[in-house]
């Protein structure tokens, strides 16, 4: 009888690839984990117990064949986990680095809940994929046929990129639009290095562009500079447009103070680091303006933008790292992997505080107030209230706002009154389809979602393709009759 390759939770304990020591980490803005070996990624995928109702496939946004791809990857027959993962996946290896798995698909683990802890399922994830690009396994789409219609895609984020390369395969023409100067949107320049080495996306980006996709960059849709195109321009090339653009306009702090310099918006802060990690010319990070390094900065937000400017402020060198939080560690919205390894690497947390002002035309300290818990809100989460009379000056050089983003005015921005948003600003467009009210126009990602997870994107544009396709082929159905 053969040897069971899996079900090993019990013998075998969860381990997670080798970390640098935080004070190696703290220098560099290289990813933190080393690469599985193949023996030790067979090793803790046959930790999974492959069981009847795969909670962890249920809870990935993209319902990824995770028993199916762990029980390949640690039986060795890597090829077949790497394509069955992408069959759902269209960037595994970016999830596998970014998706926040501990709320995900390993929070959701069977053998988590029995207290085994939970199987490695991102570290194999991205160790499946690394391997096929390693092999030459992940190659540039080549369609069966190519098709007339051409689709325009409006930001070139996860949501856009996996639209596009759905539509690729398909034998659809696409064309995408942005306004930077590299693809990725958030991927390039909102996610660190640590976290998201960037030869990892522009891998991706060069796979589509061999695939035959289009890419037209600096390009502001609505804009009026040299390269800019209007909305109406874009639409009236193209047989359907899928709107990406995510949510890029960053929700402000009030208060005495609240227009100081040295107090910046954590995507310029952001954007400004992952240029400098490109070797490009930054103004606003030479002039010390978006540059932590000698200062005392406070990051305001609990979030994964939070996470990401603390642990970039600590890499260039800020004498002190501070993170107000409104809330207590138990009731923070980011990633708890993420705070632990922001501890390790010297931030400090400063828990139920809010600021309540700024100090100094340079802002020299924030005003805090302390906060506690009282009852819960509308979403069942408990109301941070001010302790009066709490009041205490943090001392600062550079301020971070992180506090979550709100999408931007479309409809006036692109001169689309047509174009239906909710109330929250974000466009109107059918669940799981994206159609949107304008005929031919769709909406993915975060401009539908709200700032939300990559992997949401990933599913949203892949859905979307799926169903401009169908809609596709019913127009050249009626044609041909």
């Amino acid at each position: 009888m053969a040897k069971q390759p899996m079900l090993k939770f019990v013998q075998i304990e969860r381990e997670m690839p080798e970390k640098r020591a935080a004070e190696a980490r703290r220098d560099d803005f290289h990813e933190i984990y080393a690469e599985y070996a193949r023996a030790k990624a067979e090793e803790q995928s046959a930790r999974c117990s492959q069981c009847g109702v795969p909670y962890c496939q249920s809870h990935c946004p993209l319902h990824n064949n995770i028993p199916d791809w762990l029980r390949l990857t640690a039986t060795g027959r890597l090829k077949e986990a790497y394509e069955l993962s992408q069959a759902t996946n269209t960037f595994p290896e970016i999830c596998g680095r970014i998706c926040p798995q501990d709320r995900l698909c390993e929070g959701n683990c069977v053998i988590e809940q029995s207290g085994h802890g939970t199987v490695t399922i991102g570290a194999v994830e991205k160790y499946i994929t690394d391997t096929a690009w390693e092999k030459g396994w992940v190659t540039p789409v080549t369609p069966a046929q190519e098709r007339t219609e051409s689709v325009g895609i409006i930001g070139a984020g996860p949501g856009g990129l996996a639209a596009a390369d759905m539509l690729r395969r398909a034998g659809v023409q696409v064309t995408i639009y942005d306004r930077y100067d590299r693809a990725g949107g958030l991927l390039t320049y909102g996610i660190p290095g640590f976290k998201l080495e960037k030869d990892v996306v522009m891998r991706r980006n060069d796979q589509l562009e061999q695939s035959g996709v289009r890419f037209v960059m600096n390009c502001n849709v609505g804009g009026t500079g040299p390269g800019d195109l209007g909305f109406d321009e874009i639409r009236a090339q193209h047989d359907a447009v899928i709107i990406a653009t995510g949510v890029y306009k960053s929700r402000d702090l009030g208060g005495p103070g609240a227009g100081a310099e040295g107090i910046v918006r954590a995507i310029d802060y952001l954007t400004a680091s992952n240029r400098k990690s490109f070797g490009d010319e930054v103004p606003e990070f030479d002039s010390g303006d978006l540059d932590a390094d000698g200062k005392r900065v406070v990051v305001i937000g609990g979030g994964d933008t939070a996470m990401d400017c603390v642990r970039t402020a600590i890499r260039q060198g800020a004498e002190s790292v501070k993170c107000l939080y409104r809330r207590d560690r138990a009731n923070m919205p980011g990633s708890q992997r993420e705070v632990q390894n922001a501890e390790e690497e010297g931030v400090q947390f400063e828990w139920l505080t809010a600021p309540k002002g700024f100090k100094g035309d340079t802002v020299s300290a924030v005003i805090v107030e302390k906060m506690r818990l009282g009852l819960p809100d509308a979403t069942g989460r408990q109301s941070p209230e001010v302790i009066e009379g709490s009041d205490y000056d943090e001392g600062a050089d550079l301020v971070i706002k992180a506090l979550g983003f709100e999408p931007e005015d479309l409809p006036t921005l692109w001169g689309q009154p047509d174009l239906a948003v909710t109330r929250w600003g974000t466009v109107k467009a059918e669940f799981t389809t994206g159609r949107t009210d304008l005929p031919g126009v769709y909406a993915v990602g975060d401009i539908v979602r709200g700032a939300s997870l990559v992997v949401w994107a990933i599913r949203d544009g892949r859905d979307c393709a799926e169903a401009l396709l169908s809609d596709l082929n019913a127009k050249a159905a009626v044609a041909a009759e």
